[in-house]
């Protein structure tokens, strides 16, 4: 069994990330999916062997990956911030590119609003934004992955 803490949409907000670095430090994997680059640097220390990043629309681009794609626990798991796949105004390209690449399950931000969706048996995962703590507005998503079974878990006030 292997835990993830899926956070994205920081937008430079240190007290959001700051009060989540007892979390990312119990968990196996943590995921920032784009528009807080700033932020990485902590969460990298907190997780140096498990952190996983892509760049979102307000990060630049330098050397930042777009997007990536790793195996937890048999579990193929794409992961990107979102905007190139539309994600605003639907998850249908996003869930049939997850599919080409033989992923299940998908964590994606950019909408700023956390959901917990499945399309064709995709499992898909928008942790919302912690721009805010997750006590004060922002939100973040909790992942168990134990052989091929996804469990997701949405913390914080925005998720609906």
């Amino acid at each position: 069994m292997k835990t993830l803490v899926v956070i994205s949409d920081t937008h430079g907000s240190k007290k959001g990330i700051n009060s989540l670095l007892p979390i990312v430090r119990e968990n196996n994997f943590v995921f920032h999916l784009g528009d807080g680059m700033s932020e990485f640097g902590a969460l990298l220390g907190a997780n140096p062997l498990g952190f996983y990043f892509c760049g979102g629309n307000c990060d630049g681009w330098g050397d930042c990956p777009q997007e990536g794609v790793l195996e937890i626990e048999g579990v193929k798991v794409f992961y990107c911030h979102g905007h190139r796949y539309g994600v605003k105004t639907g998850l249908g390209r996003l869930a049939a590119h997850a599919r080409s690449l033989g992923a299940t399950l998908v964590l994606y931000g950019h909408t700023h609003v956390a959901r917990i969706d499945e399309i064709d048996g995709v499992t898909l995962v928008c942790p919302g934004s912690l721009q805010a703590e997750k006590d004060k507005g922002g939100s973040y998503a909790y992942v168990v992955v134990a052989g091929e079974k996804v469990t997701a878990t949405l913390v914080g006030e925005n998720p609906r």
